[in-house]
């Protein structure tokens, strides 16, 4: 299968998938597509199965990257067993249903395996943001994990606010260039503009990377 075939057959349930993700994972491991003598990728059904597997772990358990490199190197080897998944509602257009589920601060502290004293320093701090009932996203328990991380290390909840910061002003960029397709009223206008501004966050995520890195690198002599 060619990478447009590969978008063809995954779109339909993750409809924010995009070329460049699907680049992305290919240059983290995750899957290794076949190249042809001119240089063109290739797929096989094994493949699109494994970048399926990918975006459900993404979606449906909000794991990062690292994580779901490591199961998928689990079930490579026979280590593990990946269960049938439940069935989904989805829109007509196929763009999965949004999940409702948020969590409080002590669900998030547990999911997330660290003291609820960190939740909360983090909340303080702007770093974490509740809604109105003060309850928080599931994809939040991989910025916890991560900030429990750094905190071993003297960087704590005072500094990532620099982060988010930087981070709304990367969203405040990708608003402007989704605007004109937002402002149409169709699903298929919301969808696209969904679309990239997924791919667009993805991308300025990757600047940021490789421009922390360079910079890391520097500190070695």
């Amino acid at each position: 299968m060619r990478i447009s075939d590969v978008l063809a057959a995954l779109q339909v349930e993750f409809p924010a998938v995009t070329t460049s993700k699907l680049r992305f994972w290919e240059e983290h491991g995750l899957v290794t597509p076949v190249r042809t003598p001119a240089g063109y990728r290739q797929y096989s059904p094994a493949d699109v199965e494994r970048l399926r597997y990918v975006l459900a772990q993404q979606r449906d358990r909000y794991l990062p990257l690292k994580v779901i490199a490591e199961r998928l190197a689990a079930l490579d080897a026979g280590l593990e067993d990946e269960p049938t998944p439940r069935a989904r509602l989805a829109t007509r257009d196929g763009d999965r249903v949004p999940t409702t589920a948020r969590w409080t601060a002590p669900r998030l502290a547990q999911e997330a395996g660290v003291g609820a004293a960190l939740v909360a320093e983090l909340a303080a701090a702007g770093v974490l943001r509740a809604d109105a009932r003060g309850t928080y996203a599931p994809a939040d328990a991989e910025l916890v994990r991560a900030a429990a991380t750094l905190a071993q290390h003297g960087i704590d909840a005072r500094h990532l606010r620099q982060i988010r910061v930087a981070a709304e002003r990367q969203v405040e960029l990708v608003a402007q260039a989704v605007a004109p397709i937002r402002g149409q009223r169709s699903a298929s206008a919301r969808a696209r503009a969904a679309g990239l501004a997924a791919e667009l966050g993805e991308l300025c995520g990757q600047v940021h990377t490789a421009v922390l890195r360079a910079a890391v690198a520097d500190l070695t002599p």
